[in-house]
């Protein structure tokens, strides 16, 4: 076995125990899209190591990153302070 398939395994282990973590919706499927992507960038890498996978490999990792980014910057969670509409500093005093 070459080291680009245990990588593999890794990546898409981990891109797949946050998909089970995430409620339903687009970002639970597209973050199980990148862990299938994983997975057959993994059956390839058992067969032949080569530096042809890198390229798919990069773009699950962007597709990653920028789940990561919307999750991050998504709307607020319930309890969240709402942003204060202008004007209501005077009607408090």
């Amino acid at each position: 076995m070459s080291d680009a398939f245990d990588y593999f395994r890794a990546y898409a282990v981990r891109a797949l125990c946050k998909a089970r973590s995430l409620p339903r919706g687009r970002m639970k499927h597209l973050q199980l899209v990148a862990g299938r992507i994983y997975n057959l960038l993994k059956k390839e890498a058992a067969y032949s190591p080569n530096t042809q996978h890198l390229e798919d490999f990069r773009a699950a990792q962007k597709l990653e990153a920028s789940l990561d980014r919307k999750r991050d910057h998504g709307p607020p969670a319930k309890g969240a302070f709402a942003p204060v509409r202008p004007g209501a500093e005077r009607e408090a005093r």
